[in-house]
């Protein structure tokens, strides 16, 4: 894992600082289950969001392709290591995949969510998460805990969940397995 860059620490002092508004639940506590997989891929997760630059994130805009999706939020230091796995995720497998990032925090801490995105210089879409989805509630029921991950299949069905920070290799190694069952299904 790389160290966090100099001019984010100043950002981040003051997202703590700040409280960081306290919407999204710090990953689980030690002992918790840390991966659900999703055994059977069932209804199409149907959501849409707005990213930072005004566009639309959702599911027909993922359509087509797996798709990673990292939920975090500005002031938990893990969420800006998921957020730095998910773009090399990104750089190394587009136009294969998507990936994208929801943050669970409200629209009033919008600058450090701008703030958060600049410093990573984040190549991916970044949407803001409704009251719904910030409380666990909505299409990714269950899922307020920061980070987290989900994978898509192209068809926009959950095949992959999983709670706490996971790395850009073990994200590799799962797409790699559902891309071979949905090959093996194909036939």
């Amino acid at each position: 894992m790389r160290p966090l860059a100099p001019p984010f620490v100043p950002l981040l002092l003051l997202a703590v600082g700040c409280g960081g508004g306290g919407d999204a639940v710090r990953e689980p506590a030690a002992g918790a289950p840390a991966v659900a997989e999703v055994p059977a891929r069932g209804p199409v997760r149907t959501f849409s969001y707005e990213t930072l630059d005004g566009r639309e994130l959702s599911t027909a805009s993922l359509a087509g392709r797996f798709s990673v999706i990292g939920f975090v939020a500005t002031y938990d230091m893990a969420s800006q290591a998921e957020a730095r796995f998910l773009a090399g995720l990104f750089r190394d497998h587009t136009p294969r995949i998507n990936a994208a990032l929801l943050v669970l925090e409200a629209s009033e801490n919008r600058p450090l969510i701008e703030a958060f995105v600049a410093t990573l210089k984040l190549p991916y879409p970044v949407a803001l998460a409704d009251a719904p989805t910030i409380a666990g509630e909505g299409p990714f029921a269950g899922l307020h805990h920061v980070p987290s991950v989900v994978i898509l299949d192209p068809g926009g069905r959950e095949a992959f969940r999983h709670v706490g920070l996971i790395t850009q290799e073990a994200l590799e190694e799962v797409l790699r397995r559902l891309e071979r069952e949905g090959a093996g299904r194909a036939r």
